[in-house]
């Protein structure tokens, strides 16, 4: 009976090793799986970060580069749009002096035309600007210098026509210089707007990314 009893005991002291045993090396499995999930996570979550970063870096110049963009550009248009005002003044006070030349000459006052401010205007802008032939341009200038005006018949004579030709000249300066700023002022606004629009969505995507 007593060795019956040892026998039990020692059966059953057997099946509770291999019973520990196996859970034993279940645990050790199990942990062993949760390591390897675990780096497997940390290295997905690095490499995420690291994307993240390199993504946000890149959007971040990319906004950067189209704000610099649209501050060159404004530089740049204000610039134009000044030197454009400056020409469209200077154009619209020598038609202004052209006519009313054409004006005096045609009604026999050109002695009293020649001593006023807008004979010298049209004098200077026939020696500096205008687009004349040699010869027109000395005979204009001549005329301008002298205080012969009176008598002068201009239906007949070619100053009056000269400066015609003159008035015609920075009427379609005018004309192309407005054109040209008006097309330049188009495309300065449909940059702006797309320039902003892609800050805009740049920005969205940069505070996305560091939330």
């Amino acid at each position: 009976e007593e060795g019956k009893r040892e026998q039990d005991l020692y059966d059953k002291f057997k099946c509770y090793c291999k019973t520990s045993g196996g859970d034993l090396d279940k645990s050790i499995a199990d942990a062993e799986a949760k390591i390897e999930n675990a780096d497997a996570a940390l290295k997905e979550k690095t490499e995420r970060k690291a994307q993240l970063e390199a993504e946000l870096k890149e959007h971040t110049a990319s906004r950067d580069e189209a704000k610099a963009t649209m501050k060159e550009a404004t530089a740049l248009r204000e610039k134009d749009a000044a030197a454009f005002a400056k020409d469209k003044a200077d154009l619209e006070t020598n038609i202004a002096a052209i006519t009313k030349a054409v004006a005096a000459l045609e009604k026999g006052a050109g002695s009293a035309f020649l001593q006023t401010p807008a004979a010298r205007l049209v004098k200077t802008w026939a020696m500096e600007r205008a687009t004349l032939p040699d010869e027109s341009r000395q005979e204009l200038l001549s005329f301008l210098s002298s205080g012969e005006g009176e008598g002068y018949a201009p239906q007949s004579g070619e100053i009056t026509g000269i400066l015609k030709m003159m008035g015609d000249e920075m009427s379609k300066d005018l004309e192309d210089a407005t054109t040209a700023e008006n097309t330049a002022i188009q495309i300065y606004e449909e940059l702006m707007a797309a320039k902003k629009k892609e800050v805009e969505t740049l920005q969205a995507q940069i505070e996305e990314k560091m939330k």
